[in-house]
């Protein structure tokens, strides 16, 4: 074979690759495949969709709202300056008791830097200096979190901290709680992906004992919530707001999808 055919024949061959390449990414590219594979907001064998990708069947839109809570490419989008002039939390409309609940959540940006951040210690408490002070950091932040049941305090909370998302801050700051109830809704570990990628919650309700895998990691295990309902909705927090057109509190710009619950 001369030369001329030889390389004649090389472009045909990378043309042939590039078409089957190209063939084979664009249905991937449409399907929006979820971290766990199959397509996104489509429920797995067992769990149902609490949202369908589309609108927002299912939820409570605050009202006042101002069109801030709203669908973009499948995923809720929040940008934290609902108008809404009471409570500005997304609500679903059913209430559970006992369930498998899945979230994939993730943090847009990080435009507020929280001056106080503290350092958590493995019991829940702070730690302190050498003349007692609790040590605080500045960290760039943003904050929202999940409400199981109605309440704001049995919230599994999605930040910057460097103890990590999926704790249950009204409990572990609580101090009538004794203290191996603000032990156990600590993170073990701290298992968030960096600002701007998709992470995993599976939170499993049973009674008032609650687990929070956060990307394939338990980071809270069987922990006691005293008092939690026995059912309820659950909600995306808001949180932060501006002053003078700047971020004077950690703000949710957050996104959400591939919710599905398993009822137990």
């Amino acid at each position: 074979m001369n030369s001329r055919r030889f390389v004649t024949l090389l472009i045909i061959v990378v043309m042939v690759l590039n078409m089957v390449l190209s063939m084979n990414a664009a249905p991937r590219a449409r399907s929006s495949a979820n971290p766990a594979g199959g397509l996104d907001n489509v429920a797995p064998t067992g769990f149902r969709s609490l949202f369908n990708g589309r609108d927002f069947s299912g939820w409570k839109v605050p009202e006042g709202d101002g069109g801030h809570w709203k669908v973009i490419d499948g995923v809720i989008d929040y940008d934290a300056q609902s108008q809404a002039k009471g409570d500005k939390n997304l609500w679903g409309v059913d209430n559970f008791g006992d369930f498998i609940l899945r979230v994939d959540w993730r943090i847009k940006e990080t435009p507020y830097i929280n001056p106080g951040v503290p350092y958590v210690l493995p019991d829940g408490t702070h730690a302190r200096d050498v003349k007692g002070r609790e040590i605080r950091m500045p960290f760039p932040d943003s904050d929202s979190g999940v409400f199981l049941r109605g309440a704001g305090k049995n919230q599994v909370n999605i930040w910057c901290w460097p103890i990590g998302s999926g704790e249950f801050y009204g409990y572990r700051t609580d101090g009538r709680q004794p203290p191996h109830i603000r032990a156990g809704v600590t993170p073990r570990t701290q298992a968030d992906k960096p600002v701007g990628q998709w992470n995993r919650f599976e939170i499993t309700m049973r009674g008032d004992r609650v687990t929070v895998v956060l990307n394939g990691k338990t980071v809270i295990k069987n922990a006691q919530l005293p008092g939690i309902a026995k059912t309820g909705p659950i909600a995306f927090q808001h949180h932060g707001g501006k002053r003078n057109g700047k971020w004077v509190s950690p703000p949710s710009l957050l996104q959400f999808k591939n919710i599905f619950i398993k009822e137990l």
